[in-house]
């Protein structure tokens, strides 16, 4: 308003203005208090007088030079190109003022028509177009206009309005009307006014909103039945399943705003009391899992056959979080556990002191509790002496093991005098060999011992390749020999191409069958249990050696 009251007194209007915002905010008005100001015979600091004829008769409705027109009735080009012919034509007054109302619902002709007006417009005219959806109208009309935004009305400026009318126009309401009507009204100068008048024609506001403090109550008790029963209240009332889904959720918008942003709500009076009470009783994260579950509800009842039931459910599950499996119900229950008072742990119930009787001597037994219990009396019984136990004392020198604990083996200790050079090679072909992995055998077998030298043993072997693949098996081949004679054992790999092995001899023939074990062994070492020879085949590397045990008796053919 201050923009277009300096625009009239410094005699600056636009040729064209475009009014924009939510319906009920007025709009229209100041398009006809702009008409009354450019009209006005004595204007002050550019505001009409609303004394003089041409305010009376604008006032009136009845003033030649302000045109008003529904473009949601009157939208097509004819109707734009009358009022677009008659704009030309003189006027009584200083400005011939048009108004356009809900502008965006023109057609396509109609405001092509408009726009070519508005390209050249008469030097006398004035367009105001009014609309609630600002994007639906043609780009180029918006090019070509003011355009000003119109916004929802604060609760205290809205209550302040109505209470200048009703003291204006005499009327007599209470201070719980004129909250019920802000409410009501949202923001809306247009609803709260209308909403003012049915309240003051009813004498009460009880029936113009519904009661949901028992919802209220329910969420914050969580109680379902209480919730049903609120709601069953509201619906014999006569109350619509989405009226009231409409209606609860604005009040609990209100309940959101005054716990994080009070300045914002829009409630007064007693009603911003009740809600900020209930908010804090709620809580936050309940407050808005209401609306947004509240919202997904009023969406649901658009194609829902019986929205009473969608209405009820949703309440239940906002009462009762257990029944939701949504993560913002998770959280809620989570949050009630954490706030919950944890009761103290019981102090631990000390065990009774053990009763020490004296050795030799026997306890009396108590005797059995009876519904007629018999008193007799007891016959003392001699005390038993307890044998006495032979004590036994350990000797220093051999201390009893342990029972249940294994006894590691003992270190190799190196007995004295060196080794026997007959006596290694024969003890390592019977029993070194064996405690060795099947591949070290390969190797082993393929190999010979060439000398002791105290602690050290030498082993032979064929060729340069063979000696690295034993490098590899020193470790297990060295503790089968040291678990073997007893001493720590260093063990030499040398290369001696006269190393040769001797097939092993065949195994006689037996009738019973072998067993799992020895058949394994026979597959494995290639020995066939019918095979016998009586010359010893000499070979001279591990390759022959393994040939000549898969392919006994065969000829190498070059």
């Amino acid at each position: 308003m201050r923009a277009l009251q300096g625009a009239v007194a410094k005699d600056r209007v636009n040729h064209a203005y475009l009014f924009s915002g939510p319906r009920g905010t007025g709009k229209t008005t100041t398009a006809r208090i702009l008409a009354k100001a450019l009209n006005c015979e004595d204007p002050k600091d550019g505001d009409a007088c609303n004394v003089c004829a041409s305010c009376v008769a604008i006032t009136k409705g009845s003033s030649l030079d302000v045109t008003e027109l529904d473009a949601a009735s009157n939208n097509g080009v004819e109707d734009i190109r009358d009022i677009t012919a008659g704009a030309w034509h003189g006027t009584p007054g200083r400005w011939k003022v048009y108004i356009f109302d809900e502008v965006h619902q023109l057609t396509k002709a109609a405001s092509a028509a408009l726009l070519k007006t508005l390209e050249e417009p008469p030097a006398h005219v004035v367009f105001v177009l009014a609309t609630t959806d600002p994007h639906k109208v043609l780009p180029t009309i918006r090019s070509r206009t003011q355009h000003l935004e119109f916004r929802l009305i604060g609760g205290d400026t809205l209550n302040t309005l109505l209470q200048d009318v009703q003291h204006a126009a005499g009327l007599e309401a209470s201070d719980e009307l004129i909250d019920t009507a802000v409410r009501l009204g949202r923001g809306s100068a247009r609803d709260a006014l209308s909403a003012l008048d049915q309240l003051i024609a009813t004498g009460t506001g009880e029936d113009a909103t519904p009661d949901f403090d028992g919802l209220f109550a329910a969420l914050a008790a969580n109680d379902a039945a209480m919730a049903l029963q609120t709601l069953a209240s509201l619906a014999r009332d006569g109350w619509d399943p989405e009226q009231l889904a409409e209606h609860f959720a604005a009040e609990t918008r209100q309940a959101f705003l005054l716990q994080v942003a009070p300045d914002v709500a829009d409630v007064t009076g007693a009603d911003r009391t009740r809600l900020a009470t209930w908010g804090s009783q709620i809580g936050l994260p309940r407050t808005v899992r209401v609306l947004e579950t509240v919202g997904r509800t009023m969406r649901e009842m658009k194609s829902a056959p019986d929205k009473t039931v969608l209405l009820e459910v949703a309440m239940v599950r906002l009462v009762m979080p257990d029944l939701d499996s949504s993560i913002d119900a998770l959280a809620e229950r989570v949050t009630r556990l954490e706030r919950a008072p944890q009761a103290a742990p019981a102090a631990p119930v000390a065990p009774p002191a053990p009763v020490l009787k004296p050795i030799g001597t026997v306890a009396p037994v108590a005797p059995v509790t009876a519904p007629t219990p018999e008193v007799t009396t007891p016959t003392p019984v001699a005390p038993v002496t307890a044998p006495t136990p032979e004590v036994t004392t350990p000797t220093p020198a051999s201390p009893a093991a342990p029972v249940g604990v294994d006894t590691p083996p003992a270190a190799p200790t190196a007995p004295a005098g060196p080794l026997n050079p007959a006596d290694v090679r024969a003890r390592f072909a019977q029993s070194v060999i064996a405690r060795t992995s099947r591949g070290a055998q390969m190797i082993l077998k393929a190999a010979r011992v060439m000398s002791t030298d105290n602690d050290q043993i030498t082993l032979a072997v064929a060729d340069e390749e063979v000696r690295k693949h034993a490098q590899e098996i020193t470790p297990s081949v060295r503790a089968a020999l040291e678990h073997e004679f007893r001493r720590p054992i260093v063990l030499t790999w040398i290369v001696d191409t006269g190393a040769a092995v001797v097939a092993p001899p065949p195994t006689p023939t037996r009738s019973a069958p072998p067993t799992e074990e020895e058949l394994a062994d026979t597959a494995f070492d290639g020995v066939d249990d019918n095979t016998s020879t009586d010359t010893e085949k000499v070979v001279t590397s591990v390759t022959e050696h393994l040939i000549t045990q898969a392919f006994p008796g065969a000829t190498e053919i070059s």
